[in-house]
């Protein structure tokens, strides 16, 4: 029950940081936004001048800029596979997400060895397994990141990694999500997300543009723990 609830606590936050980093379904305001010449949006360049709210500007606009503030809902579909810590044997499963707003439906299916359902209706949630509860979820991630220059949100500098440039964006009740951005397209390449004393990891690896809201197909998440480290890796159907 142990590695159950972990698992879900973890596809739970997970899911909110997502938002619209997986795909099958976006539902969006018909607005006109740039892309590249092979279909996939880029924002500006970044430099080592660039101030981190023009980063978070950028990252923004890589998304797709207008039309990825307009996304009304998001249907989820894909396989998932779930390491143990310290294990190299993967739980093979499917998951299902539905977002509208603040309303997220979450289905995970891995049985025998794993089945869990959580509901959030913007106010009160529901976890199939006890004392399993989900971060709202326009407090963390991408929902976030579209919040940086609200009254109240603070955006502030973090140290690079390797070639990508850091954020962090924090909210006025000290939510806050450190993001990643890649120097040349100022794509969101990884964020984190601390949540209930555990930190949540989200590594994009394959993205794609979709009607001119960029997101990832596929995509891992990783929490670290004493016993080791959850890893979870996703691949959404398009």
């Amino acid at each position: 029950m142990k590695i159950k609830a972990f698992a879900a606590l973890f596809l739970g936050a997970a899911v909110f940081g997502t938002a619209v980093s997986a795909y099958a379904q976006v539902e969006a305001a018909k607005t006109q936004t740039p892309s590249s010449g092979n279909g996939a949006t880029t924002g500006p360049a970044i430099t080592v001048t660039t101030t981190p709210v023009d980063m978070a500007r950028a990252a923004i606009t890589a998304q797709g800029g207008e039309k990825f503030r307009n996304v009304k809902s998001i249907v989820l579909r894909g396989s998932v596979d779930l390491y143990a810590p310290n294990s190299t044997q993967p739980i093979p499963g499917g998951f299902v997400i539905v977002l509208a707003g603040d309303k997220v439906r979450l289905e995970v299916d891995a049985r025998p060895a794993f089945s869990f359902k959580q509901i959030y209706d913007g106010q009160r949630s529901y976890s199939s397994i006890p004392n399993v509860d989900m971060p709202p979820a326009s407090k963390f991630g991408m929902a976030l990141l579209l919040k940086f220059d609200q009254p109240g949100y603070v955006v502030s500098a973090l140290p690079d990694k390797k070639k990508q440039r850091g954020f962090r964006v924090s909210d006025p009740d000290g939510n806050s999500t450190d993001f990643y951005v890649d120097v040349a397209t100022g794509r969101v390449m990884s964020f984190l997300i601390p949540y209930g004393g555990y930190t949540f990891g989200t590594e994009n690896k394959k993205m794609k543009d979709f009607d001119g809201v960029l997101v990832a197909t596929s995509f891992s998440q990783r929490l670290e723990m004493q016993q080791g480290a959850f890893l979870l890796t996703t691949r959404s159907k398009t």
